[in-house]
């Protein structure tokens, strides 16, 4: 527990950290990778390049910082990275090495503003928060390793189909090379994949979805080739993955992980909502759906540039012409003219959303690049849809809505 004193002198740092928690977290990623360029293996290098980390970081800190006095109100938020640094491989002897440069960040940051009072206090509060996401992290460890089918780590799996779903996206169908049972997951759920690029002085691991439903004996993940932008490079992971990686290749990866998952226990109507490759989980979410719970009612919407950058849209039209209790609906930003049917053209909206379903009274699930979500979310806060009945999920590092 951490004493009154401590607890108010980081209650203090709020305001500063509100301001210059990215400059912090931006020294900190550099300081670490300096002095052990071996985490590199763990990073994901691209979020470091477009600040995406450095901003989470930021969020995480100045959370922690807010609700120093009741972390109980950061504890799904600490599971759901533990999540991530579980399917990463984050290890408990990382923890001091973070903290000594996080502490060090601060002071090059804020200069003679942290005093050593600060920097104390800083310190026991980092130790605290670092032996609750410790103690979660080896829970899920053991849990992990110990299921049917589960492991530890990262285990090899062979691509036994490659099939291209869209101009843009491809499905990976991966069987264990051990010939031996795959853990269970949840829909929503995702793996991580360890990949070693020829040329590259590390490894990269990017985290991807799980696209079938559970119950299969292969994983599925559908990856979106990333092309470069103005603001972006190329996807290094998403254009190996298509273009060096065929039927018979070797994978590696880590357990299902990830909190994105159905409501246990919830029997209201579903709305699933996808934009561009956030489909991946939804269409988990909706096989499982059909198969499982066969009079539920589920309402399926896509958002896609076009008809040919729109994924799995046949097998979704081929769900709905079996169960009777699922409906789809397509949104194209901007139709070619040869498409098929689609039912409504531009972005989404509320009134237009509010005209195809069938009630309000639902959970909703979204995912999608983060300006989609963002839309989406406003329109069902909008809707006075209660933040119960609200879930979503980020690609990458968690962002603000």
């Amino acid at each position: 527990m951490l004493s009154p004193q401590t607890i108010a002198i980081i209650k203090s740092t709020v305001p500063v950290l509100e301001v210059h928690g990215t400059e912090i977290t931006t020294t900190f990623y550099q300081s670490l990778f300096n002095a052990h360029p071996e985490l590199l293996h763990i990073f994901n290098h691209a979020n470091q390049k477009q600040g995406k980390q450095q901003a989470a970081l930021a969020n995480a800190v100045y959370a922690a910082a807010l609700h120093i006095d009741r972390l109980e109100a950061i504890l799904p938020v600490v599971k759901q990275i533990a999540q991530k640094h579980r399917s990463l491989g984050v290890q408990p002897e990382h923890y001091p090495i973070v903290g000594q440069h996080l502490l060090g960040a601060i002071q090059t940051v804020l200069g003679d503003a942290a005093t050593n009072e600060i920097l104390g206090a800083w310190s026991e509060a980092y130790g605290v928060i670092a032996d609750v996401f410790i103690g979660i992290e080896r829970e899920l460890v053991i849990q992990t390793a110990e299921q049917d089918g589960g492991w530890k780590d990262f285990r090899a799996f062979r691509v036994e189909r490659k099939v291209q779903e869209s101009e843009v996206i491809t499905s990976f169908y991966l069987m264990p090379v051990d010939g031996q049972a795959i853990a269970a997951f949840e829909p929503g759920q995702y793996v991580s994949v360890k990949i070693t690029i020829p040329g590259e002085t590390y490894t990269h691991i990017r985290q991807y979805s799980l696209s079938d439903a559970p119950g299969k004996p292969y994983y599925r993940i559908s990856v979106k080739r990333e092309e470069a932008l103005a603001d972006r490079p190329a996807g290094k992971v998403s254009v190996h993955l298509h273009q060096n990686i065929y039927e018979g290749s070797i994978l590696w990866l880590s357990a299902p992980a990830g909190d994105f998952i159905l409501e246990p226990q919830d029997t209201k109507p579903v709305v699933l909502i996808s934009g561009g490759v956030g489909l991946t989980p939804m269409i988990s979410m909706l096989n499982t759906l059909a198969e499982r719970e066969p009079h539920r009612q589920v309402t399926f919407i896509h958002a896609a540039q076009n008809e040919q950058m729109h994924a799995m849209r046949e097998h979704v039209e081929q769900l709905v012409a079996r169960h009777s209790q699922l409906s789809a609906y397509w949104c194209y930003a901007v139709p070619t003219g040869h498409e098929a049917t689609y039912h409504k053209e531009g972005y989404l909206d509320l009134p237009w959303l509010a005209s195809v379903l069938p009630s309000k009274e639902a959970s909703f699930y979204f995912c999608g690049p983060t300006p989609f979500m963002r839309a989406v979310n406003g329109m069902l806060k909008e809707w006075d849809i209660p933040e119960s009945s609200i879930h979503f999920e980020f690609f990458g590092p968690a962002a603000t809505l």
